[in-house]
């Protein structure tokens, strides 16, 4: 007995030194690696990088920009189904363990020991506070010492946050394949849904996802992906989360990953879409534009957008057909499945409702095409095969080309079109399964549309599609404006004495250049024909390029460049004369904001694509109106007087000039060069333009509301063709648009400022109009510069050797000091 004794006292002796042994030795452990923990208190100011977010005008998505694709969640606004399907798949127990699920770790112990010897993975034993640890602290590392720094942080993480506050982290946090980090991005990203509107088998799909999700692939690894979603059905069942009958229906629901895109979510808002990019990288970099969370809200109005964009790209296509059909895009074998070859070429992606087909085969009066077969969210491509037919009508622009026929127009449908050959056609209307052919326009341009009262671009194109090029033609392209400067010139000579009816010589006009430039004959536009004495108005209705040079020879080229300037059109222009032709290159993007300027009564406005930037935190940092506003900080109404805005912006026009250069433009389009915008049928200003050798058309104009600038040219610039205009070409794209876009709203004309007198003129002579004048028209002057009877000649010396070209009333101001050409 005594010996039985003496062995357990044995025992218990060694039991005692082995444990404050082992004791010892853990508290070395733990002392030894608590050393180099990391700083688990920065978990409270944590900030991940999250997504910033492009909105339009009507808070419609337009862009999102992120290295990783996170929005941020508080654990309040995460749905209780998303948060039970995350517990149940990883750590059904985090509400009531300390950090560190002791059952869970014993029964991955003997798991581990059952499978000692075969290739299985090891369960994980890690709870939702240890991944916390591990993903915000430390490494992915395999270590025995990682496992141990992650198990002393679980518990310090515990004794100094809330659960709510450790889930919330993990839940936004966490990798969820797609590209997807956090619940809420995976659950835009694979259902393309707000996460409080999953279903159970949508959350138990993402739950199912943190382990491996590249192994969970909802197209590359269906199978598997459905019954590790339907292993967490069943564990939010085990726990009671959720009923019997709820997990029966959610096993059935099928798993309908829908991705959702990652480029411009507003159809045709590519080009406005990355000009904002551009801008947000250049104002706060590129860290608070990848990672920052900003929530801008643009100035784009999406209706305007695709109303601008399908005018414009219509346009391009009327002049494309003009200069007959090139060829296929490529040419494909159509023997077998013709559609797994067709899905294999390239078509452009934002050219919708156009469609890439292929000819299968052709008949005088039809063409049969297979039409490019969509591909299935994993990639196989579909196995339906859609075919339609080509009439000959829907081809005939393309012109034969091949035979004696070669370039007229075609009687049979097989003098363009081959079996095999590759081509783009869109659904004619009305007409199921009938199409056009088309093809992608060799030509190109640009298209703003602001608002000219605070530089707001409602809408801009950049070419014809942002798939074939990003190079945004409306702030990058760099094109001569040929015309559509005049205004700039006349508003100079108008601001300085003269007025709207001022004669100006129409007639050849020498000018010597200097030494080693030789002299300069300047032609109008149709060359040789000359009108002779002409009112200033006649000389922009009708675009004359030699009364526009002995405007600006009176008046000094340094004067017309600081206006230019002061416009914004050139930074620093040379004072040649040719460049009062629009010989100088700007942008699409500068003319309609100087545009709008006038349209505005002269008041400097900067243009801008961003109403307001706000933070992460729903601060505003930025915001384009800065315009005082007296009265809007009041609480309540108390019988004040209403809120008004300060506007302390410059006046670089006087508004009275801006009133006539604007009623001169409005000539433009009702007698002149711009005409076929008056098909609008509402009052509109605007000048055409058309440089040298026809390399690009203009037309920049606006009406009370709305300013519009467009310009057409090859990107390499060369000859448009004989006869090319921006009457012809540039004005029926904006008479388009501003015909849908002004459907809806009244006529308004017009504002004419406080002293501008209207008076009944001669059109053709300047003076008076009298009971007999058949050409009378209503002509704006300031104050004391109404005309008489008597007129005089610009360009031209009178006896004094002064320079004639005035009325005079305008003669004497110019005398008296009020105004000055100079």
């Amino acid at each position: 007995m005594r010996l039985i004794l003496r062995f357990f006292g044995f025992l218990f002796t060694l039991g005692t030194i082995v444990f404050l042994v082992g004791g010892a030795a853990a508290a070395v452990l733990v002392w030894h690696f608590s050393k180099d923990l990391p700083d688990y208190t920065q978990l409270q100011e944590y900030e991940p990088p999250v997504m910033t977010r492009v909105h339009a005008v009507d808070g419609s998505l337009l862009a999102e920009y992120a290295r990783e694709r996170r929005l941020y969640l508080p654990i309040q606004a995460i749905p209780k189904r998303v948060i039970n399907a995350f517990l149940a798949a990883e750590d059904k127990n985090f509400y009531e363990h300390g950090g560190l699920d002791f059952t869970g770790i014993a029964r991955a112990g003997v798991l581990l020991v059952q499978n000692f010897g075969s290739n299985r993975r090891p369960q994980g034993a890690s709870t939702i506070t240890q991944q916390v640890a591990k993903n915000f602290l430390l490494t992915n590392e395999v270590s025995f010492e990682r496992k141990i720094k992650e198990a002393l942080l679980a518990l310090k993480i515990e004794r100094t946050y809330s659960k709510d506050r450790i889930l919330e982290l993990y839940l936004n946090e966490i990798y969820l394949g797609f590209s997807a980090y956090g619940v809420a991005a995976a659950s835009l990203l694979y259902f393309d849904k707000s996460v409080s509107d999953l279903s159970i088998a949508e959350a138990a799909y993402l739950a199912a996802l943190p382990k491996a999700p590249s192994q969970l692939h909802p197209f590359r690894q269906r199978e598997r992906a459905l019954e590790r979603r339907n292993y967490v059905i069943e564990r939010l069942s085990e726990n009671g989360w959720i009923t019997a009958a709820e997990a029966e229906a959610a096993r059935k629901e099928p798993l309908n990953v829908t991705p959702r895109p990652t480029g411009a979510h507003i159809f045709a808002g590519e080009y406005f879409a990355e000009e904002v990019r551009r801008e947000i990288l250049e104002k706060f970099g590129e860290k608070r534009l990848y990672e920052g969370g900003l929530s801008i809200r643009t100035t784009l109005d999406p209706k305007m957008q695709v109303m601008a964009r399908k005018a414009f790209t219509d346009g391009l296509v009327r002049f494309d057909e003009t200069q007959g059909w090139r060829g296929p895009v490529t040419k494909i074998d159509v023997s077998g499945d013709w559609g797994v070859r067709l899905a294999d070429v390239r078509a452009l992606a934002d050219v919708a409702p156009w469609r890439l087909a292929v000819v299968l085969e052709t008949s005088d009066q039809t063409v049969r095409v297979g039409l490019q077969p969509t591909r299935e969210p994993g990639g196989a491509v579909s196995r339906e095969r859609a075919v339609g037919i080509v009439p000959l009508d829907a081809m005939k622009w393309a012109r034969a080309t091949s035979g004696p026929s070669r370039g007229k127009p075609v009687a049979k449908a097989s003098q363009v079109l081959d079996p095999g050959d590759v081509v783009y056609v869109e659904p004619l209307a009305g007409k199921d399964g009938q199409f056009r052919l088309r093809q992608i326009p060799e030509i190109s341009g640009a298209m703003v549309v602001m608002d000219p009262v605070t530089g707001r671009v409602i809408a801009l194109v950049g070419g014809f599609s942002f798939d074939q090029s990003q190079f945004d033609r409306a702030t990058q392209a760099m094109r001569q404006p040929g015309s559509s400067i005049k205004p700039l010139v006349y508003a100079a000579a108008l601001d300085n004495g003269y007025t709207p009816s001022t004669i100006v010589v129409d007639a050849p006009i020498e000018i010597d250049q200097g030494p080693g430039i030789g002299v300069w004959r300047p032609e109008n536009y149709s060359t040789g024909k000359y009108y002779g004495p002409q009112t200033l108005r006649f000389g922009i209705e009708h675009s004359r390029n030699v009364m526009t040079v002995r405007l600006a020879q009176d008046i000094g080229m340094p004067l017309v460049a600081e206006y230019a300037k002061r416009f914004g059109i050139y930074d620093n222009m040379p004072p040649y004369l040719s460049y009062a032709l629009g010989a100088g290159e700007t942008t699409v993007m500068r003319m309609t904001t100087a545009y709008s300027m006038i349209a505005n009564g002269g008041r400097r406005i900067t243009p801008t694509l961003i109403d307001r930037i706000q933070d992460r935190t729903g601060k505003t940092i930025y915001k384009h109106d800065q315009r005082e506003c007296r009265g809007c900080e009041a609480e309540g109404w108390q019988n004040q007087a209403e809120p008004g805005l300060i506007d302390r912006r410059e006046q670089v026009l006087d508004p009275m000039t801006a009133y006539q250069i604007t009623s001169i433009m409005e000539g433009v389009v009702l007698r002149g060069t711009g005409s076929t915008v008056a098909a609008v049928g509402k009052p509109v200003a605007g000048k055409t333009g058309t440089t040298n050798d026809e390399k690009d058309v203009w037309f920049v104009g606006f009406t009370p509301e709305l300013a519009v600038g467009v310009y057409l040219g090859y990107d390499k610039p060369r000859h448009i063709g004989r006869g090319a205009s921006g009457g012809h070409m540039a004005a029926p794209i904006v008479r388009d648009f501003l015909k849908v876009a002004l459907a809806d709203k009244p006529a308004v004309p017009f504002r004419v400022p406080p002293g501008i007198k209207l008076i009944r003129i001669d059109a053709q002579t300047g003076t008076r109009a009298g009971p007999g004048t058949a050409k009378a028209i209503l002509e704006a002057y300031k104050p004391g510069t109404a005309p008489a009877e008597s007129t005089a000649y610009a360009g031209t010396l009178g006896p004094d050797g002064q320079p004639l070209g005035v009325t005079p009333e305008v003669d004497r101001a110019v005398r008296t000091g009020t105004g000055g050409l100079y």
